[in-house]
């Protein structure tokens, strides 16, 4: 067999699952996942996303979806047991599905701190054990979360989200550290802001600019392909020996702490 169908015969024996699959890092990471050949199985609360979805990937692609809440342990069993049968062994599983609630800590209802950390990490948590009961006999498997670069630190008015993202950082070593040995990879990705409505409805305009892009030495955003690009390498067999780790695909945000205008030195500057 030449290196060309082999490539080729790997890529169409691969199965991926994305929650969060309608819009955003999800629909991107769907996108490039079937461009390379991927059968897509995708889920989201989004009917008419999905559908969407499905129309921009093209009659060429091998597609499943499912409506469904990523709290709900047994939608999410039936719909890996949909995708099984249908599509085949899920080799690829990558849990997008998450949301923000921002609100001053004194000033945060229960309700508020239950629904974003139900979502962002039960919901994931839920999405990995559900794939991980497929993948496990099977040991091949590769699964990859998204985590934020706010669970580098801590952010004002945050504090659901930074504590959801946190603890899915300490679910992916954990992960990764139980599942190793049997054949299951678990990373995540830690992006920081990405050009998405998510960002530009829950970011105040005055701390997108103001803040975020005059600490990071890029000085812009993300795409939501550039995410999903670096989820597509941690997935792939080229990070076969990469488990337990967060990939920072933030523009340089973390690369310094005392940073002014882009990574200037305004000390030195002022000299």
């Amino acid at each position: 067999m030449s290196e060309t169908a082999r490539n080729t015969s790997s890529a169409m024996a691969r199965v991926a699952l994305v929650t969060g699959a309608a819009s955003g890092i999800g629909e991107a990471v769907c996108r490039i996942l079937a461009g390379s050949g991927v059968a897509i199985a995708a889920a989201d609360q989004n009917a008419a996303g999905l559908a969407a979805l499905q129309d921009r990937l093209g009659p060429g692609v091998r597609f499943l979806s499912a409506v469904l809440d990523v709290r709900d342990e047994a939608a999410q069993q039936a719909f890996v047991a949909d995708v099984e049968a249908k599509l085949g062994a899920i080799t690829d599983v990558v849990p997008c599905a998450g949301l923000a609630r921002s609100a001053p800590a004194e000033e945060m209802t229960g309700e508020q701190w239950d629904l974003v950390l139900d979502i962002n990490l039960r919901g994931t948590f839920l999405t990995c054990k559900t794939a991980a009961a497929v993948m496990l006999p099977r040991r091949r498997g590769s699964i990859v979360c998204l985590a934020s670069i706010t669970a580098r630190g801590g952010q004002p008015g945050r504090a659901n989200y930074a504590a959801s993202k946190w603890g899915l950082v300490g679910l992916v070593k954990s992960l990764a550290s139980e599942w190793g040995n049997r054949g299951v990879r678990v990373n995540a990705v830690a992006p920081n802001g990405v050009d998405t409505p998510m960002l530009t409805a829950g970011v105040p305009e005055h701390f997108r600019e103001g803040v975020m892009l005059d600490r990071t030495p890029l000085g812009r955003f993300a795409q939501v392909e550039e995410i999903a690009q670096g989820i597509a390498f941690l997935l792939s067999d080229a990070a076969s020996y990469v488990t337990g780790t967060v990939l920072d695909i933030d523009g340089g945000l973390t690369a310094g702490y005392l940073t002014h205008k882009q990574g200037s030195d305004y000390a030195l500057h002022q000299r």
